[in-house]
């Protein structure tokens, strides 16, 4: 008995990052990975990476990819430099192109200085470099990232953003899969939420943000106005307010695109409501996936632009 483990994928752009999330860990669905990596073979369906089919040509699309999974695969017993040594042997690089590539790779991460130390003696985020790098041996067209990040300190979350960045300007296609909806936020040209093995809300960050638009909120300087504060965001946003009398605050969600701080301080004012603080903000990603999939999964259009590489249904 087979079980349908992943119904959709969706196409991604040469040098672009794709990310994808799930409303909880199971959900952000790793056999996506595994099947597109070729650890799995599909039941039924297709799918392609770097143009080759993961069915029929496996070998292809192996020597396309690398893959950082979220626990590290290093050595903690070698150093740095013999790390990368010994993945480089076994993507069979020739001893002085492994050398070289070794070197390159440890420059670029920072990792340099601590080459010839033994990698149990780095920090978290020194194995997490190294664990990149060493996927990084092969020039891979395709780099699958699963939860690079966790367990990091701010620092080092940081510096393997900015790895990223350079990956996908450089030309590389990334796959992402992370539950931190900021990373997807802060890394990702297009983000998917896989909800029971299917693609249920797709699109960019700003414009996923903006299909549930902006939440303006209001500090009053007294309880007593609250009313007045309701009416006026009412009437600015078309949605009834959210009113807070211990905080003294009044909000409500808006897509009107013209709504702007300053009108909205202006209409206050001109309303006589005393104020302390006004906001305008956009949702995080995380108030959009809860906004969108709830209580009925949104959906997306599908995409047939042909210049995609990396992931494609």
């Amino acid at each position: 008995m087979s079980t349908r483990c992943v119904a959709s994928i969706w196409p991604c752009r040469r040098a672009r990052c794709a990310a994808c999330s799930g409303r909880t860990a199971r959900e952000k669905s790793p056999s996506a990975g595994r099947l597109l990596t070729t650890l799995l073979t599909p039941d039924a369906g297709s799918a392609r990476v770097a143009g080759h089919d993961v069915v029929r040509a496996p070998g292809e699309v192996r020597r396309a990819i690398g893959v950082t999974g979220q626990a590290t695969s290093v050595d903690t017993d070698l150093t740095g430099r013999e790390n990368l040594r010994l993945f480089a042997r076994l993507h069979r690089l020739r001893g002085d192109t492994a050398h070289a590539r070794a070197e390159v790779l440890l420059d670029r991460f920072g990792l340099g200085a601590a080459a010839d130390r033994p990698a149990r003696t780095y920090s978290g985020g020194m194995r997490r470099r190294l664990d990149l790098a060493a996927s990084l041996l092969t020039r891979p067209r395709v780099l699958f990232l699963d939860e690079p990040t966790t367990g990091l300190d701010p620092a080092s979350r940081n510096a393997i953003w900015e790895v990223v960045r350079e990956l996908t300007l450089s030309g590389t296609t990334v796959l992402l899969t992370t539950q931190y909806l900021e990373e997807a936020d802060q890394l990702a040209d297009d983000v998917a939420l896989i909800d029971q093995g299917r693609v249920t809300v797709r699109g960019t960050p700003d414009a996923l943000k903006a299909e549930i638009g902006s939440y303006a909120e209001v500090v009053v300087a007294e309880e007593a106005a609250l009313p007045g504060a309701a009416v006026v965001l009412d009437r600015l946003t078309g949605n009834r307010p959210a009113l807070d009398a211990g905080r003294r605050t009044a909000g409500a969600a808006t897509t009107d695109a013209s709504l702007t701080l300053p009108r909205l301080v202006r209409e206050l004012d001109a309303a006589g409501v005393p104020i302390v603080d006004a906001a305008l903000r956009r949702p995080t990603l995380d108030e959009v996936f809860l906004r969108l999939t709830a209580p009925a999964d949104a959906t997306t259009g599908t995409d047939t632009d042909t210049d995609t590489e990396g992931i494609a249904a």
